[in-house]
């Protein structure tokens, strides 16, 4: 049990700071009902498990490893980045006239964009994760220390607890900010969307600079 909560806590000290895909959940949670703000915090939990498994069983150092390999993922990574911010300030909201949240009630608003897909929807998840150097570089220095000190029988409760972790947290905040989502006006979720895409480009473009840097 020891192992699991150490598990557990370095997981939300893991989970917590990395902004883009939260960013992305809270976007889903205000824009979307709650049974598709759920759906989309379930897939990027399913890539975020598999980056963190990864990154505990030393996959993710193969990054750190091979410069080319850091430096593809800079490049594309700064690039899809920047789209997905671009999109978002270009999405108008406009309020769900009949449409029914999962508890009777109507949805604020919702975001026209292509995110409403689910394709896109896991392309996106997939991108802010794995394109994500700071979630990838995070999570091989820390996980991946941890997995050097502890043995076979250590390491399954251990990461079992970092998983658990990553679920409460996110299905926490999908939860948390869907339920003051009525609150927001489609001018206010437009604000946001604008504030989150700003901050997604900005992110983007850091992604780029230091792929610049380590090329030239």
């Amino acid at each position: 049990m020891g192992f699991y909560l150490q598990g557990l806590t370095v997981g939300l000290a893991y989970i917590a700071p990395i902004g883009m895909q939260n960013l992305f959940v809270i976007n889903s949670a205000l824009t979307k009902t709650r049974r598709r703000a759920l759906a989309t915090a379930l897939i990027v939990i399913v890539f975020e498990v598999a980056l963190s498994l990864s990154c505990f069983f030393g996959v993710g150092s193969l990054m750190q490893r091979y410069e080319w390999l850091q430096l593809g993922v800079l490049a594309i990574g700064g690039l899809v980045v920047m789209r997905i911010g671009a999109g978002l300030l270009r999405a108008r909201p406009e309020t769900e006239g009949g449409a029914k949240t999962d508890d009777g009630t109507k949805p604020a608003a919702k975001s026209m964009t292509k995110s409403d897909d689910l394709g896109h929807t896991i392309s996106t998840a997939c991108v802010v994760t794995w394109c994500n150097p700071q979630a990838i570089i995070d999570g091989t220095l820390m996980l991946g220390a941890f997995s050097a000190t502890l043995t076979a029988s250590q390491s399954t409760p251990f990461i079992t607890g970092v998983e658990t972790a990553s679920v409460g947290w996110f299905i926490g905040v999908t939860l948390l900010v869907s339920a003051f989502r009525d609150r927001f006006s489609p001018k206010v979720i437009g604000v946001l969307n604008k504030v989150c895409g700003t901050v997604i480009i900005v992110y983007g473009l850091k992604l780029l600079a230091e792929f610049a840097m380590a090329v030239l």
